[in-house]
């Protein structure tokens, strides 16, 4: 039965990417066709030019094109080959994303794969101390991390200075040290005579004060710095979005099953549905934003309808309130307990 699932899900899959490619082909066919018919047009203007006015040939062109929509129909389909392939460079499978990209015929459908390798190979350099392609990267983007308020690059060359002190000599470390950590002295001053404090312990520092320096767990946080930052100036995000959708679901699916199952004889109740009746538990890690559900309208609290703090400390939406005292001096009782309040005694949560 599970094998039959899959094929089944395989199927439907591989029938919807047919379907988007022929659709994608019949746009591009279309869009070809108005260019050459312009294009016949000119030539026809060309030839007569008093009878034939060429910009309002262009004009006829931008028309059908934008009644065409043809970025519209194209996008709607590469997205989500976009989302999974993107996933894959991300990971550092490009064969992987590679395969799909071929797969589906569309070999520029992302744009992220030349420079997720480049972080790739920045990351494959760091795994064995090898700091300079990280170093470059980061020299070519420092206005950009400085307005992100990210201080990577003197995370790097702390590390280079350690990886120098213990492995060089102390007038190689200290030389490095007034070459590129000196600028950074003014404004990390106690990091900096830490620093310099290091120099004493040339090649033992393992034995010194200072070992914590020498801790693995440095390279780890500046290696997911290095992640997080380039992810930003991608426009991308930390996480995932594949991995973030996909773990979710699973830890939503108990309750989405158990939903589906209690709600399977009334399907059409189910398909109208603009919110799930039951919330969906999902841990810390997928709260990317506060928000506020109330808990007797279970609606998202928003600017028209903010949540309002009662004097007993419980949280209801405005519109909750409002309907709760059915007028703005009248006393209300709080459904969550005994207390009584009036609208006038509640006060607004800003979040």
């Amino acid at each position: 039965m599970e094998l039959n699932s899959i094929k089944d899900a395989f199927d439907r899959v591989s029938k919807k990417q047919k379907l988007s490619s022929s659709k994608s082909q019949e746009v591009i066919d279309q869009v070809g066709l108005e260019i050459e018919q312009t294009l016949a047009n000119f030539q026809s203007a060309q030839d007569s030019p008093a009878s034939v006015d060429q910009k309002s040939i262009l004009t006829e062109l931008k028309s059908k094109l934008n009644a065409l929509g043809a970025l519209q129909q194209l996008d709607g389909p590469q997205k989500e080959l976009n989302i999974i392939a993107t996933h894959f460079y991300r990971q550092g499978l490009f064969d992987l994303g590679d395969s799909i990209i071929n797969e589906a015929g569309e070999p520029n459908a992302t744009a992220l794969r030349s420079q997720f390798l480049e972080m790739h190979q920045i990351l494959e350099a760091v795994k064995v101390r090898n700091l300079q392609p990280a170093l470059t990267w980061v020299s070519s983007n420092q206005e950009k991390l400085i307005q992100n308020g990210s201080n990577l690059e003197l995370k790097l060359h702390k590390l280079q200075f350690v990886e120098v002190l213990q492995n060089g000599t102390r007038a190689d470390a200290l030389k490095y040290a007034r070459t590129y950590l000196a600028p950074f002295a003014s404004l990390h001053k106690d990091e900096f005579q830490k620093l310099m404090g290091c120099l004493l312990y040339a090649g033992r520092l393992d034995s010194s004060p200072y070992s914590e320096l020498m801790s693995p767990v440095h390279w780890e946080m500046t290696t997911d710095e290095l992640i997080r930052q380039f992810c930003t100036l991608l426009g991308q995000s930390y996480e995932s979005p594949l991995r973030v959708a996909v773990t979710a679901g699973v830890e939503g699916l108990p309750t989405l099953l158990k939903l589906a199952n209690v709600m399977a004889a009334k399907k059409q109740e189910w398909q109208a549905m603009k919110q799930l009746p039951v919330p969906v538990e999902l841990g810390k890690e997928f709260q990317f934003h506060s928000i506020f559900v109330c808990p007797v309208s279970r609606d998202q609290g928003s600017d028209e309808n903010p949540p309002m703090l009662l004097p007993c400390l419980h949280v209801l939406c405005k519109q909750s309130i409002m309907k709760l005292s059915k007028s703005s001096t009248r006393t209300f009782k709080c459904p969550y307990c005994p207390a009584e309040a009036t609208v006038a005694q509640c006060r607004q949560l800003y979040f």
